[in-house]
């Protein structure tokens, strides 16, 4: 049954009658979206010298270029996984240098301590669970019930989004609740038969969090984003009204003297970057009062009669290295000396396989950029995905979507491509006990990194076809042979449809990202959304880019503004709006910005919108 709002106004007030809804009202509310049965529930407590936002890190240990130690290295206890993975996972996603604002200008890493539950979650028909995670703050209040929900940006661990969501949530005193929608980094060594536990410790046995099926022949490392045979993206908008599920069960349990806790009692954000964002946009399409307003940052989604992102990532990893010299004044990292020859070779393949024309480099150079701004691709994109194409990230991706589209097992990939660990002397070989022990902690979701990397067998089944490898990827999405038809699939199953009427929306997106570009997600997904009856604010930010954690590079920091103050920015004044419905929601913006270079980041260089009361 739906229950009004201005109940859940009425119930904040009068915290002693239950929540103001009966168990058997609670009961029909959740049995309406079919809640799951949640398994492995854990408890554990984190205060004094373990909080929930750093681990006890603070902020000069979260700035620390080396992770926590492991007392033994090969079996971390499960609070030194932990630790780790909240240090690697800050590290990933926010700009945590000295005058880069995090702190000061925007987001806090003061010290919270509180509760977390913790479970596998499961969606109807999946072969494998996805981690859900709930922290509930010390300054809880049972009388201002609040919960933000959040996706793990990237195929990131459960972890993935705590610059975010929980930087912003404790603060607030809402309870966090994560989901690392059926991807994160559960890796499994396919030779040694060992995964990870619940509390992120290796193990052979036991309630793994992931356990492939994989063919008798395959050998190196599976990981669920591509292993799990259950094409993730598209259930992305499930994995996150789990996560709110298993919020409010979690918070039935740390305060059953208010109990139940339900979408028409307690306040709900949601909240998320890159494909947490994606997944942000999914679950408003969800029917029922579940979330209250959705924030999503340079959301990957992909709409209906559009190529999808995966579309421009095999272009862009066939083209892009050739492309990118066609263009002077590149970011670095990569050094340009060692992306230039590589991307001349690139050229001159290309142009033996008929893909880019011209007599020389220069003219292979400037065919290859006007297919990429064809597709939609501006400078400005093409200058930031230099990142991306001198770290191999395009071919990384496209392997890893490309597995789990067709819901291929390991072993199984159609282009050949395998992802074994790498041993002391660099090559692919049985993964060290102390290298394995490290990946639930450290490891993007994503292969290559963290000693695993990513070997495209064509080299030895074809060598005289370098491009092999990479046209194959291209071709399950322009083919027509079955693998293509299955791949495409797939992706026609991640496709976004129109969000809840009435449900307050603000996507923001950097016009420069190179990884998620603008005019292929963002721009595509407001004016159908829109048309569909949407409530959405759009903010386009100048001079941003896709990863704030690259501004710890000189270069990247006098181009770039982070992109993290304008969700923080969102969070607030959607709040105050569900707050106080007279002050107004976020409006559209075109918001000019001035990076700061060297000097500390002054919010008027981010021009942030104010709003208006009504």
């Amino acid at each position: 049954m739906n229950i009004p709002r201005r109940v859940s106004l009425f119930c904040a007030a009068l915290p002693l009658l239950s929540g103001c809804v009966s168990v058997a009202e609670a009961a029909d509310l959740r049995a309406a979206a079919a809640t799951p049965v949640f398994e492995q529930w854990r408890e554990t407590q984190h205060r004094a010298n373990d909080d929930l936002l750093t681990a006890g890190l603070g902020l000069e240990g979260l700035r620390s270029t080396k992770g926590p130690a492991f007392t033994n290295p090969a079996l971390p206890t499960a609070a030194e996984a932990r630790q780790r993975a909240i240090w690697s996972s800050w590290r990933g996603i926010a700009d945590l240098t000295p005058g880069g604002g995090f702190g000061d200008n925007y987001g806090t890493v003061q010290s919270s301590p509180g509760r977390e539950f913790s479970a596998y979650a499961r969606i109807a028909g999946a072969r494998h669970p996805h981690r859900v995670l709930v922290q509930v703050p010390d300054n809880f209040d049972p009388s201002r019930r609040c919960l933000v929900a959040t996706a793990s940006s990237g195929s990131r661990g459960i972890y993935g989004a705590i610059s975010v969501a929980g930087s912003w949530g404790l603060a607030h005193g809402c309870a966090v609740a994560y989901t690392d929608k059926g991807a994160g980094s559960d890796y499994y060594d396919l030779e040694a038969k060992l995964g990870f536990q619940a509390d992120g410790t290796p193990a052979a046995q036991g309630a793994l969090a992931f356990t492939p099926e994989a063919v008798e022949t395959s050998h190196g490392i599976a990981f669920k984003h591509a292993h799990s045979g259950d094409n993730p993206e598209a259930d992305w908008g499930q994995h996150l009204l789990q996560a709110v599920q298993f919020g409010l069960q979690a918070l039935d349990r740390a305060y059953p003297q208010s109990a139940p806790f339900t979408p028409a009692n307690t306040r709900t954000l949601g909240v998320g970057v890159s494909n947490g964002g994606g997944a942000v946009l999914r679950a408003a399409e969800i029917q029922g009062d579940w979330f209250d307003a959705m924030v999503a940052g340079e959301p990957n989604v992909s709409v209906a009669g559009a190529a999808p992102l995966y579309d421009f990532v095999t272009q862009a990893a066939l083209l892009m290295p050739c492309a990118l010299l066609a263009l002077d004044d590149l970011p670095q990292p990569p050094l340009h000396a060692q992306t230039q020859p590589a991307g001349a070779r690139q050229c001159a393949l290309l142009k033996t396989a008929g893909l880019v024309q011209g007599e020389d480099v220069v003219a292979q150079a400037q065919s290859a950029r006007e297919q990429l701004a064809k597709a939609g691709l501006s400078d400005g994109a093409l200058r930031a995905g230099a990142f991306s194409t001198g770290f191999d990230l395009w071919r990384a991706i496209a392997a890893t979507y490309a597995s789990a589209y067709g819901r291929y097992a390991a072993g199984e990939h159609p282009c050949a491509y395998t992802f074994p660990a790498t041993g002391p002397d660099g090559k692919p070989g049985p993964a060290a006990a102390e290298l394995r022990a490290s990946w639930w902690s450290e490891a993007s979701g994503i292969p290559p990194g963290s000693g695993v990397t990513l070997v495209d067998g064509n080299a030895v089944l074809a060598p005289d076809e370098p491009l092999r490898g990479l046209s194959c990827l291209r071709a399950l999405w322009t083919g027509d042979s079955a693998d293509a038809k299955r791949v495409r699939a797939g992706i026609a199953n991640a496709t976004a449809n129109a969000p809840r009427p009435g449900l307050p929306i603000v996507v923001i997106h950097g016009i420069d990202d190179g990884l998620v570009p603008i005019s292929m997600t963002s721009d595509r997904y407001v004016p159908q959304a829109r048309a569909a009856g949407a409530q959405i604010a759009y903010w386009r930010i100048s001079n941003a880019q896709h990863f704030d954690s690259l501004l710890a590079f000189p270069d990247y920091r006098k181009r770039y503004v982070p992109l993290l103050p304008y969700m923080f920015a969102a969070m607030d004044q959607v709040w105050a709006h569900l707050e106080d419905p007279t002050r107004g929601l976020p409006q559209d913006a075109l918001i000019e910005t001035t990076p700061r270079a060297d000097a500390p980041l002054q919010p008027a260089q981010l021009s942030i919108p104010a709003v208006s009361s009504r």
